[in-house]
């Protein structure tokens, strides 16, 4: 292993494929040796580039308790094993039960999870099956939990700061109003580092000097844009001789309202529990359009506040406080309410009511009623009866605020009343939980580490209380205005300390020296991968399609490996830890390969036009539509079915009726043939379509995603006609069936079936002129740095083609080239 920007020649061994080692391309990851879907034979570039900088990133986390496990515990396995009479006398509800166990001894040995009872019986190693009722636990679950035991069974009590490391004081506890700190005095222009400077000479450091301005540069355009600079701005940054450009640098990237909601859309829908291009099911409605304007006129986060809890005017976002109906309510602890009660004090006060919506909570302060006294601002009506790990007890509780001190609620006050209320408590000037909540979710943000973390507890002990404080103190100040506290944050000398590796370990006080190196998000590389190649995923509107960003799409299979979360709970932090699957989708998977192989012609100017539809349907929920095309210059046909939308694609029922092909073969002899009668189709089921109580006829029912081909040559057709159905059995509201039907005249685009119209995301990328251009663009570009001497003639020496001397560009070899880069670990992470 070599230091970060050597390279190793390492020869391909196999005569069809690269084979190569994505060793780094996962944070912490083992080697995966893997062939990836390239045709071309070459050098495996990536191979020399990830193994010169994997060892650089090692990264090892300790399993959270409150995030990962006890949630698991909860769900599965405290609602028998609790209470005074547990079954065979195991009680799972805290540290000393478990260890203790029941009349088969110790629920776990810490350390040795293949030898703990616990994981023994839910994976029925022994005895019968864990939990006895509902799903066996998912595999993940269990990795989680063999994990958990291996790193100690670390079982945090209420007043730990994390499940990481011991508090500093175990006197600490946590205030709710605003206090107001001093800046400590010193040279520093910007306060943060005042209170930095002052916090490191009490550990014996001293504040480094700021990163490079091309590190710099970096980091500032993935914060704020989610996209690398492009060579221009890069370069146009580095020459600039101004001593205030980095703040003016920040500035520039603030002031673009379309680029920088364009990329943190993606961290406010994961807090805020939005998806976008999803079918929602039963109540559960999206807030995209208010949340993406609210980003881009940058409106005030305590308005934010009161639009998501009081939504009373004409476009507020009334569907924040609707609860995700997972097909009726699952428990008394899963109503709309009680979900509405436990998202509003995760996202706004950093506390987890999960616990405490059905017992009181073992992992913090918080109890039953406390739940249910917020959980009553937003039910329909003003009093909830208690109800204990789905037992109902007999006592109703009133609306209350989580913090008395701040205010009470009439008993009998109206629903709007009562929203009204929790918006003015979550805003109150009183309440300074609420802006410290904000200030490090921010700060987790941009260093990879909030000043408390876990993020989602609050009342745990910050590694610098005044600098918490004071940011909290000074954001309302300064009008709630989220854009100004990044500001604040990003022109610190602070944020301009170079990056380190995660080094935390369960039995030591955290201490902070720097922020983390920290892995881009599944947006970010995706979006990346379209900016340098042009070529942008797209989005149907009407019939047309525009090229937008990952935000705007339903989660991939790619995005969703690389950490991009279902949003049917509040998320606010991303898994960070490498898996399998994301190895698998970044070296075989289809969208990245499609990505780039187009992308690669797309630069090298070789990309043909997609052809155009000779019919688009549109989404189709219900009913039918008829068509009639001329097909008179077409060779062949094909016919494509394709999901738009459907909650179960599955089982989605749609077809193609009464489809008939009309020309003559002879001259005077009609002639005439239907879809139905065709060979080249006879493996489809035929069925009866209905819409309504209307029988549409007869059809060709074929799986969504299908494209029927037809050779039509010599046939003399010149139209076709019919109508495309989307059957009555598609309307449940668990499968929720949407389609879009196209036929074309000659082959397809899948990435392409509508007509582009606009202009993408970021201006196209130029064509690249040489091998030794797309070499200084990309490692520029995606890298932030110039290629080495080495590496460039590694560059070279891959993109010749067998016994030929002179470095060529070929559409495949760029490929493989670019997908070599966007493997790289200096490109996959934020240092």
């Amino acid at each position: 292993m070599q230091k970060r920007g050597s390279v190793f020649p390492l020869l391909c061994g196999s005569a069809s494929r690269a084979v190569v080692y994505t060793i780094g391309i996962n944070m912490g990851a083992a080697s995966l040796v893997s062939a990836k879907k390239h045709s071309h034979v070459a050098f495996p570039l990536a191979a020399a580039l990830a193994l010169s900088t994997a060892a650089t990133y090692p990264v090892h986390a300790a399993v959270d308790f409150a995030i990962q496990v006890h949630p698991i515990l909860e769900a599965r396995c405290q609602p028998c094993h609790s209470g005074d009479k547990p079954p065979a006398g195991l009680r799972l509800t805290d540290q000393a039960s478990v260890l203790k166990g029941g009349v088969s001894g110790p629920a776990l040995v810490p350390g040795d999870a293949k030898n703990s009872l616990l994981i023994l019986r839910v994976t029925h190693q022994r005895g019968a099956l864990m939990p006895p009722l509902g799903s066996p636990l998912t595999d993940e679950q269990v990795a989680v939990l063999r994990a958990w035991i291996d790193e100690g069974a670390a079982w945090p009590e209420m007043k730990r700061t994390d499940a990481k490391a011991p508090t500093a004081s175990a006197a600490w506890v946590a205030p709710i109003a605003p206090r107001t700190v001093p800046v400590p005095p010193g040279s520093e222009a910007n306060p943060i580092d005042r209170f930095v400077t002052e916090y490191l000479t009490k550990h014996g450091q001293t504040l480094p000097p700021p990163v490079s301005d091309a590190v710099f540069a970096r980091r500032a355009y993935f914060d704020l844009w989610g996209l690398p600079p492009t060579v221009e701005q890069l370069s146009a940054f580095m020459a600039d001789p101004d001593l205030e450009k980095r703040g003016k640098l920040v500035d520039h990237l603030l002031a673009d309202g379309e680029m920088y909601s364009g990329h943190w859309m993606s961290w406010w829908n994961d807090l805020l529990r939005n998806d976008t291009g999803v079918n929602y099911q039963g109540d559960r409605k999206s807030i995209t359009p208010w949340l993406i304007q609210a980003l881009k006129k940058n409106e005030h986060y305590d308005q934010m506040i009161r639009d998501l809890v009081n939504p009373v005017r004409p476009g507020d976002p009334d569907g924040f406080l609707t609860g995700v109906n997972w097909r009726g309510t699952v428990n008394a602890s899963q109503t709309p309410y009680m979900q509405a009660a436990q998202n509003t004090a995760q996202v706004f006060l950093g506390v987890n009511l999960k616990c405490a919506s059905c017992h009181d909570s073992f992992i913090n302060r918080y109890k039953l009623r406390e739940s249910y006294g917020m959980a009553a601002l937003f039910s329909e009506t003003p009093q909830l009866e208690l109800v204990r790990c789905d037992v109902k007890q007999g006592k109703f509780v009133a609306p209350a605020l989580l913090y008395p001190e701040l205010g009470s609620v009439p008993p009998n006050a109206t629903l709007a009343q009562r929203h009204r209320i929790a918006a003015q408590f979550f805003t109150d000037p009183r309440n300074g939980r609420v802006p410290r909540t904000i200030v490090n979710r921010f700060w987790q943000k941009l260093f990879g580490r909030g000043l408390i973390q876990p993020v989602d507890e609050m009342d745990a002990e910050p590694w610098n209380a005044d600098l918490l404080d004071w940011l909290a103190v000074d954001f309302t100040a300064h009008n709630w205005d989220l854009k100004y506290l990044l500001r604040a944050i990003m022109t610190s000398t602070t944020y301009q300390m170079p990056a380190r590796v995660s080094e935390e370990q369960p039995d030591k006080v955290y201490t902070f020296l720097g922020p983390n190196v920290r892995r881009l998000t599944a947006e970010q590389f995706l979006d990346s991968v379209s900016a340098a190649t042009g070529e942008w995923r797209i989005r149907t509107e009407g019939n047309d399609a525009i090229r937008v960003r990952d935000w705007e799409l339903k989660n991939s299979q790619l995005s969703a490996a690389l950490g991009r979360p279902i949003r049917d709970q509040v998320f606010t932090t991303r898994e960070g830890r490498a898996t399998t699957f994301q190895a698998l989708e970044l070296v075989n998977g289809d969208l990245l390969e499609t990505l780039l192989r187009q992308g690669s012609l797309r630069l090298l100017n070789e990309l043909p036009p997609a052809p155009d539809n000779l019919f688009d349907s549109g989404k189709i929920r219900k009913g039918g539509i008829r068509f009639k095309i001329d097909i008179s210059q077409a060779q062949e046909l094909w016919l494509l079915t394709e999901d738009a939308g459907s909650y179960d694609p599955a089982r989605t029922v749609a077809g193609w009726v009464n489809v008939k092909f009309k020309g003559s073969k002879q001259k005077g002899t009609p002639h005439k043939i239907e879809l139905i009668t065709l060979a080249a189709i006879s493996k489809f089921r035929r069925e009866q379509l209905h819409a309504g109580d209307k029988k549409m006829g007869e059809g060709v029912v074929v799986p969504l995603g299908t494209t029927l081909s037809l050779p039509i040559a010599s046939q003399g057709y010149t139209r076709m006609t019919g109508t495309v159905v989307v059957d009555d059995r598609s309307r449940p509201s668990d499968i929720g069936g949407s389609v879009r039907f196209f036929v074309f005249g000659a082959k397809p685009d899948p990435a392409h079936l509508s007509k582009i119209v606009g202009s993408p995301p970021v201006p196209e990328p130029t064509a690249v002129a040489s091998v030794d251009d797309a070499v200084e663009r990309f490692y520029l570009e995606l890298l932030g740095r110039r290629p080495q001497p080495q590496e460039v003639a590694v560059a070279r020496e891959y993109f010749r083609s067998g016994t030929t001397t002179t470095a060529k560009l070929q559409p495949a070899a760029l490929e493989d080239f670019l997908w070599s880069l966007f493997m790289h670990p200096d490109f996959q992470y934020i240092y």
